[in-house]
């Protein structure tokens, strides 16, 4: 009997380098994207996608989730709310989350791109422009890799809480409208106050739409 041991091929490897390849053209090609004042270019679907950044009103409930995380965020992890690019080159995305928790050693590295896996949460608060991006191609992503994804949905005025990322996307996850506590598991571990989350006239209406990339 003969036995068929498989291997990868050539072919195979082309394939990869080739995808490796279009990936950091792509990741230089948003390094060099002249992006207008008040947006941030990222990865999405294989493509550059061009949206605005959070709206003026949404500052405060920023600030007041960061301040919350910071005091339960795991040793050496900061909190942010600053425009850098995160990379996921196993899923050719790089995103740019609203709100991050992260390894410092992380932004000593070369570069304007951190490492993906240096998340220990991430933060989208939505927009009309931005929603679909945050429930499905976001979660797809950061539920491989990131520890805990927070999305707040600042239209339906709620907040879902995603953790225990595997292959297949995020094991578990809970929602509570703002003003209710809602537990944020490990590395955290503690009861987030979300009763001035809200963000009003935010619900419905016409929004800009960002320029095409």
């Amino acid at each position: 009997m003969t036995t068929m041991i498989e291997r990868r091929t050539a072919i195979d490897t082309d394939v990869n380098a080739a995808q490796t390849m279009a990936f950091e053209e792509l990741l230089r090609t948003v390094e060099e994207l002249n992006t207008p004042d008040g947006y941030k270019a990222e990865l999405i679907r294989g493509k550059i996608v061009v949206s605005p950044w959070s709206k003026l009103r949404y500052l405060r409930p920023m600030r007041l989730l960061r301040s919350q995380l910071e005091a339960h965020a795991p040793q050496g992890h900061i909190s942010d709310t600053s425009p850098f690019l995160f990379r996921f080159p196993s899923a050719e995305r790089a995103f740019g989350p609203d709100l991050f928790v992260a390894d410092e050693a992380a932004f000593e590295a070369e570069g304007r791109h951190a490492d993906g896996g240096a998340l220990s949460l991430v933060a989208e608060f939505t927009s009309l422009s931005t929603r679909d991006a945050a429930w499905e191609e976001k979660v797809a992503v950061y539920g491989q890799l990131v520890p805990v994804y927070l999305v707040l949905d600042m239209q339906a005025d709620e907040i879902t809480c995603f953790w225990e990322p595997s292959p297949r996307g995020y094991r578990s996850r809970t929602t509570t409208p703002f003003g209710r506590p809602l537990h944020i598991p490990a590395p955290f571990d503690f009861d987030l106050d979300t009763a001035e989350l809200s963000a009003t006239a935010d619900k419905t209406g016409p929004e800009e739409e960002a320029p095409s990339s």
